[in-house]
């Protein structure tokens, strides 16, 4: 490895450095450094980083990988800075971070850095990030025509409804409702359907991507920390399309704090995704967050899942309170029944009744229990139409689906 005192910027042979308050911190990332690099890199401070970026020749530097703890975190100007000086020169750069909250890691993201990694260091993931640095940028591509998608023209601009769909509990059959009630509408009919999207907005454990076999890709990462310089292009780059008909922007590949999304970073990506689409589904998190208001807000209609136990009627009065609390708009929210009793189970309406005037909600969807054929489907990736089209499920979905496209139309054609 070099040392600071050994860098040459004109005939450097250095391909990679580290920069840092000191690389000793980090022996981890030395040893992954030499593994991927051998000795083809050095390391600097922040103060040295400046001046040797700035005069080096624009060729043959891959990357540095700015590595900082909690104590760095007064300096995020002079880290913003040298990342701007690195880009300025075509230098990739990786931010290796220990102990940082979510709003630095947000700011240095958006700051220009290609790349993130938590320290300690999970196993070769600097290796795969170096690989994935150094291929060209990707295009997203329809499996079944091998053709780059393309985006809508200008004069295609859409006014597309959110729908949402919110779990108030894990299991309650979000995710299904989301996954399938897209499908539905994309395949309503077979000359003019509606174009649907559906966005994986769980952005730590969202399994879009496990329900209809889509890859998670990195340009959803990169997607959601740059919405400043978003466009068609980026968008489309990190949509993937299941079986020709769906559209959907999966949860990213690693696990990323909830907060490091801001509000406006949501709402720039809905209102992409409305003006190309005619119904953007988003399936959120369980947790409420910041821009949980965000898509309330900009939704036609908030699904919210939830089943007869004593958890889900928890969290829905939790859910009411703290809505109400705010002045958020509550009538927005449509409760969803999932595995609802049988038409024939007079003791179950009874309790589903009981459930209403107790928490003061009224549930207008009741979904039947699919039973295996549900989970079988979402195993293999393939939505209740492929897989059973007869389930009593599918059937009420496709209902809920078609109901929901006649009131959309209803509406336009008043407007």
């Amino acid at each position: 490895m070099s040392g600071n005192d050994d860098i040459h910027v004109d005939d450097s042979p250095l391909r990679a450095c580290t920069i840092s308050r000191d690389v000793q911190n980090f022996d981890l990332l030395i040893e992954d450094m030499e593994a991927v690099m051998g000795e083809a890199w050095g390391d600097l401070s922040f103060t040295d980083s400046m001046a040797f970026l700035e005069q080096l020749k624009p060729k043959g530097m891959e990357f540095v990988a700015l590595a900082i703890d909690y104590e760095d975190e007064e300096d995020l100007g002079l880290l913003e800075r040298v990342i701007q000086v690195a880009k300025s020169r075509d230098i990739k750069v990786i931010l290796i971070a220990e102990d940082v909250t979510p709003a630095s890691l947000h700011q240095l993201l958006r700051g220009g850095a290609d790349e993130f990694i938590p320290y300690p260091l999970p196993e070769n993931e600097l290796h795969n990030a170096v690989e994935r640095l150094r291929k060209p940028a990707p295009v997203a591509i329809n499996p079944a025509q091998s053709q780059p998608i393309s985006a809508p023209q200008p004069g295609e601009s859409r006014n597309g409804k959110v729908i949402a769909v919110h779990g108030l509990a894990g299991g309650t059959g979000a995710t299904t409702l989301a996954v399938n009630l897209a499908w539905e509408l994309a395949t309503l009919s077979k000359n003019n359907a509606p174009k649907v999207c559906v966005l994986d907005l769980d952005l730590q454990f969202g399994s879009v991507s496990t329900f209809l076999d889509l890859q998670r890709r990195d340009a959803v990462f990169e997607l959601l920390t740059d919405t400043e310089h978003m466009d068609d292009e980026s968008f489309y780059q990190a949509l993937l399309v299941h079986e020709e008909e769906l559209y959907a922007l999966t949860s990213p590949a690693d696990v990323i704090p909830l907060d490091m999304i801001r509000p406006e970073d949501i709402s720039v990506i809905l209102d992409l995704a409305k003006s190309r689409f005619d119904y953007v589904i988003v399936d959120m998190p369980t947790t409420l967050v910041q821009w949980t208001e965000t898509v309330l807000n900009a939704s036609k209609i908030y699904f919210a899942t939830l089943e007869m136990d004593m958890r889900s009627a928890q969290n829905a009065l939790r859910m009411k309170r703290a809505l109400q609390s705010e002045n958020l708009p509550f009538e927005k929210l449509r409760f969803v029944l999932n595995r609802a009793p049988k038409f024939t189970d007079l003791n179950g309406k009874t309790r589903v009744k009981r459930l209403e005037e107790s928490l003061g909600i009224t549930i207008e969807v009741q979904l039947p229990d699919g039973g295996k054929p549900v989970v079988n489907g979402a195993d293999h990736g393939q939505t209740l139409a492929k897989t059973a089209p007869k389930n009593p499920l599918r059937k009420e979905i496709s209902k809920l689906a078609a109901s929901l496209n006649a009131l959309s139309q209803q509406a336009e054609t008043a407007a």
